[in-house]
C-alpha cells in the first residue's frame, strides 16, 4: 500500500494525551513512512519504527527532514511535532494540526475574551503554585506577576543554599547560550524541554498556545502559564541538581534532561496535566 494512502486512525482508537509516553527527541536523521509505519532513519544508519499514535509528541531537533506523508500520519494521530534547537535547547515552532473540533478552543477564547474570567484563570494558576491566600491578596493580573517574581526569586535563592551551588540571578544572553554561567544555562536548557512537552499538551487538547492569563508577551505565553505550575519542582530542581554534581561543561544540557525526565515522571506531570488544564479553564 503506498503511504500516502494510510488509512486515518478512529479517533476512538487514538490514545488520550495523560496516556501517551513522553516526547521524543530526533536529530540528525528523516522522518518517514513506509508501507506500514512511521520509521525514522538516523545518520547512523540506524532505523526505527515509531508508534506515533501512542506518543505525547515527537521533538525535532537539527539535521532533521520529514516527508509529507510522515507530517500527514502525524497529524491524523493527533501527535504534535516541535521543532526544537539542538538537544532540544530552544523551541522554536510547533505543527499546528487538525484536531477533531475546536470546542476547546473557543472555551479559551471566550475565557480570555472575558476581562473577569481571565483575572480568575490567572487568580487559579497562583493559587496553584502558592496556595489560596496569596492569591486573594493581590488586586489585578500585574500585582499577581510581582508577586510571583518575588517567590521565583526566593525560590532561585534557596534551591541554591539547599545544593550548595551559587547563584548571582538569572542572567543569559538569548543569542549565544554558551555566555551564561552553568546554572543559568541550566535553567535554560530545562526550561525549553518543560516549554516543549507543555506545547504538546496544550495543542493535542485543542488549546491555544498564543493566548495566555499571567503571560502576554510572544507567541506561546499560554504555554508559559502551564510550564510555571510545575517548573519549581521540576525544572530548577533538575538544573540545581546537575549543577551540583558538577559535570564537565560540555555534559550539562544531557545531563540536566535526564534529570527532567526523572524529575517529571516522579510528579505524574504528563498524566496530571490534561486535566489540570481543563480544571484551570472552566468558566
Amino acid at each position: 500500500m503506498s503511504a500516502s494512502f494510510l488509512p486515518r486512525p478512529p479517533i476512538e482508537t487514538l490514545a488520550p494525551a495523560n496516556d501517551r509516553w513522553t516526547p521524543l527527541y530526533l536529530e540528525h536523521g528523516r522522518l518517514e513512512v513506509d508501507d506500514s509505519s512511521v520509521k525514522w532513519i538516523g545518520a547512523d544508519g540506524l532505523v526505527c519504527r515509531l508508534p506515533v499514535a501512542t506518543l505525547s509528541a515527537l521533538l525535532l531537533g537539527p539535521g532533521t527532514t520529514a516527508t509529507h506523508a510522515a507530517i500527514k500520519a502525524c497529524a491524523d494521530c493527533n501527535t504534535p511535532l516541535c521543532w526544537t534547537g539542538a538537544d532540544g535547547m530552544h523551541f522554536y515552532a510547533v505543527g499546528i494540526k487538525p484536531t477533531h473540533d475546536n470546542a476547546n478552543a473557543r472555551i479559551h477564547a471566550e475565557l480570555w475574551g472575558n476581562r473577569n474570567t481571565r483575572v480568575a484563570i490567572a487568580r487559579r494558576m497562583f493559587a496553584f503554585r502558592f496556595g489560596e491566600e496569596p492569591a486573594r491578596h493581590a488586586r489585578s493580573v500585574a500585582e499577581l506577576r510581582g508577586m510571583e517574581g518575588l517567590r521565583v526569586r526566593t525560590t532561585y535563592a534557596e534551591l541554591g543554599a539547599r545544593f550548595g551551588v551559587t547563584w548571582r540571578g538569572r542572567d543569559y544572553d538569548k543569542s549565544n547560550w554558551n555566555l551564561s554561567d552553568d546554572i543559568n544555562r541550566a535553567l535554560s536548557t530545562a526550561n525549553a524541554s518543560l516549554y516543549a512537552l507543555c506545547a504538546a499538551v496544550i495543542t493535542s487538547m485543542g488549546y491555544l498556545t498564543q493566548l495566555g492569563f499571567v503571560h502576554e508577551a510572544g507567541n506561546i505565553p499560554f504555554v508559559c502559564d502551564v510550564a510555571d505550575l510545575f517548573k519549581a519542582e521540576t525544572s530548577f530542581v533538575a538544573a540545581f541538581e546537575t549543577v551540583a554534581a558538577a559535570p564537565p561543561s560540555g555534559e550539562i544540557d544531557e545531563r540536566v534532561r535526564a534529570a527532567l525526565k526523572r524529575l517529571l515522571e516522579a510528579e505524574r506531570v504528563l498524566p496530571r496535566l490534561p486535566k489540570i488544564i481543563q480544571d484551570l479553564l472552566r468558566p
